[in-house]
Order: structure tokens, then C-alpha cells, then sequence
């Protein structure tokens, strides 16, 4: 619990801090761009986030230091500093506006790299015929690690849009992969997991509900590079665990990434790197919480906003419960792999032709729905 406290404390001051001096230094440190496609903010925000993550992990390996003697090299110094590229390319961008997408997918990829040789974090099976061949060959392991880092980093790069998604989702996840560490003996990597809980939590209390913060590029990457990375090195490091576990507790973010890849590329004839409003947690925001007013005052847009992200908590933890179970088997988890796409292939086709499930539907105290406003309910009148 130490590594979990000592990381909170730490992101949590680092996050308020940073909120101060973007009263000072806004135009350098926050996001101005309220039009784009997936821009549900209201008001100029300061996008560095992953700065009080970073620090509240480091000031972990500064407590292990502690307990361990100055002689002892901290493995989780070794995995930040392995993160850097991602985190850093991520945070030139968040300041400067003009970093590409593939360059922060190269520097992730770097980053992968980096943790496949220092760290052993390798993908060396996946349970499944003819993949498990080319995963028995250097070159082979090292191309789907990289692949499979930058994939899941940018996946969490991709759902973060909405106050507390990202961060509660990859808090969840990093906790799914503790309770596993733990089950198997390895406490270090269970304290490592904690540690990015702490952090992500830290950073979290600011983001959610009112938005104060957010995550910005160099948080979202470093954040998924960090949990996936604890994901592979747990798959690594004990055979009992399936290599579809790490995959079943990422599944939300990944399988967002590839339907948009696929809904971008073949339905709508776009670049599969162009940003679009279409993503279900878009969908979400724009249908089941435009409420009976379409209303672009700050206040109703932030509690619009924030009253998106638990309906994605759930489908996290839709997957994230299977996993636990069955941490251990393949087959069971193969299972629950194809549920999950089902079920969000399901729900995001009713919501976009707008037959949203009942279970989805709130409505208000004054029998308004909240979930299919009037607005959206008029066939004459566009969203």
C-alpha cells in the first residue's frame, strides 16, 4: 500500500500544482482547441497530466531506494526510464502542437523496444497455432512486442477524450494485473501495478468530474505504455498465466482502436489516422447525455461530459471480471474475447441508428429521457 499512497500523494500535488501555473503559463500548457471532432470542453485546459503521473512514479523508486539501500538499482526506475521516449515525444507535443502521430507511435514503439531488452518484457506465446511459430523466433517476438506496445499505448491515447475514462479504466486494469502478480508470488510486479493505481488515481481526482486537467498526449501514452508493459512482463515471467489474459484486460481500448480503424477505412472511406466524433464514448456524449437542452454553457457541458465516462467503466469491468476468473485458461478467456466484441459491436450499431438499449436510458425526475432527448427523437431535426 506504500508504493499505491506514496504515488497518489505525489501526482495528486504535482496535478493541483500544474493547475496553478497554467493560470500563468496557459498559453503554453493548455488546450485552446475547443472545435475539434472530439473537443468536449468548454473552456482552455491544461493538458500535461502525465507529469504528476511520471513524478508519482518516480518518487516510488525513490521510497524503494530507500528501504533497499542506494546500492540497489529500482526495477521500476528501469521501466520509467525505459517509458521516456513515449512520454517525453508525447509531452513536446502537448506544448508544442506539432508533433505527428507516427512520430509519437515511433518513439512509443522505441519504448517498447527498450523494455524488450532491458526489462525481458517480451511477447514470447500467445496460445494460439502459427502465431506461437513466428513468436518462437527472436525477430518475431520483438516485432509483435513493439507492436502490441505501441497498439495498447495508443488505444489509451484514443479513449481519453472524456473526464476520468482513461484514467479510471487503466486504474482498473493495473489493479486487474496486481491481484493476478499477486496469485502467482510476484509481489514486485503487484507493487509496481499498485504504484500506476496510485498515480493514475492521483492525477484522476483532478480530472474527474469537473475536468481540471487532462491526461494530454504524454500522459495517455506513457500511461498505457507503463500498464501494458506490466501486462507482458507478468505474462513473461509466469507460464500459468495465458497470454489472452493480458489481452482480455485490454480489450476495451483495443478493440475501440481496431472498429475504428475498420469503421474509418472500409465504411467511411477515411485515413484510419484522421480524428472523427464517432467513437462509442462520442456516441455516448452526443445521444444519452445531450439531455432535453442543448445547451453549451460550461457548467452543463462538463456534467454532460463527466456523466459519459461511467458508462464505459462498465464495459471495462465487463471484461476485467471474466479475467480474473480465469486468468489461467486460454479457452475460457477466447470465449469472453468474442463475447466482449459482440457486445460492443451490438451496442454501438443500436446507438448510432438510434435504438439505444433501455438499459442505457436514464430518465429525469421530470419523465424527460436522458438518454434519447427530443432532440434526437425528431426524424426532421439533425443532431
Amino acid at each position: 500500500m506504500t508504493f499505491l499512497l506514496v504515488s497518489f500523494f505525489v501526482a495528486a500535488i504535482v496535478s493541483g500544482l500544474t493547475i496553478g501555473l497554467s493560470h500563468r503559463f496557459g498559453e503554453l500548457m493548455s488546450d485552446h482547441d475547443l472545435s475539434g471532432p472530439q473537443k468536449f470542453h468548454a473552456q482552455a485546459v491544461p493538458r500535461v497530466g502525465g507529469i504528476g503521473i511520471f513524478i508519482g512514479l518516480l518518487a516510488c523508486t525513490l521510497v524503494d531506494w530507500t528501504v533497499n539501500g542506494l546500492d540497489h538499482l529500482p526495477g521500476m526506475l528501469l521501466l520509467l526510464l525505459c517509458g521516456l521516449p513515449a512520454f517525453a515525444t508525447g509531452l513536446v507535443e502537448d506544448f508544442t502542437k506539432n508533433v505527428s502521430p507516427a512520430k509519437r507511435l515511433l518513439a512509443t514503439a522505441l519504448s517498447g523496444v527498450l523494455a524488450f531488452w532491458l526489462l525481458d518484457a517480451q511477447i514470447t506465446r500467445a496460445d494460439v497455432p502459427g502465431i506461437d511459430w513466428v513468436l518462437g523466433t527472436s525477430i518475431g517476438a520483438l516485432a509483435m512486442t513493439v507492436l502490441v506496445v505501441a497498439g495498447v499505448a495508443n488505444s489509451i491515447n484514443i479513449i481519453d477524450g472524456f473526464n476520468g475514462l482513461s484514467s479510471m479504466c487503466v486504474s482498473l486494469m493495473l489493479l486487474t494485473f496486481a491481484y493476478v502478480a499477486f496469485q502467482v508470488g510476484d509481489t514486485e510486479l503487484a507493487l509496481w501495478a499498485l504504484a500506476g493505481v496510485g498515480a493514475a488515481l492521483g492525477f484522476f481526482v483532478w480530472n474527474f468530474p469537473r475536468g481540471q486537467i487532462f491526461l494530454g498526449d504524454g500522459g495517455a501514452y506513457f500511461l498505457g505504455f507503463y500498464m501494458v508493459e506490466i501486462g507482458i512482463l507478468l505474462i513473461a515471467r509466469h507460464p500459468q498465466v495465458s497470454p489472452l489474459f493480458g489481452l482480455l484486460v485490454c480489450i476495451y481500448p483495443v478493440f475501440e482502436t481496431i472498429f475504428s480503424i475498420y469503421r474509418r477505412q472500409y465504411l467511411r472511406a477515411m485515413h484510419p489516422g484522421l480524428p472523427d466524433g464517432i467513437h462509442l464514448q462520442s456516441l455516448i456524449y452526443r445521444r444519452l447525455m445531450r439531455w432535453s437542452s442543448n445547451s453549451q454553457k460550461a457548467l452543463a457541458m462538463t456534467q454532460r461530459n463527466s456523466m459519459t465516462a461511467p458508462y464505459l467503466w462498465i464495459l471495462c469491468k465487463l471484461s476485467l471480471f471474466p479475467a480474473l476468473l480465469f486468468w489461467d485458461s486460454s479457452l475460457m478467456l477466447a470465449v469472453f474475447l468474442i463475447l466482449f466484441a459482440v457486445l460492443y459491436v451490438t451496442v454501438y450499431w443500436r446507438i448510432v441508428r438510434f435504438k439505444t438499449p433501455k438499459w442505457m436510458i436514464v430518465r429525469s425526475g421530470r419523465g424527460v429521457s436522458l438518454g434519447e432527448p427530443a432532440l434526437l427523437q425528431s426524424p426532421g431535426k439533425p443532431e
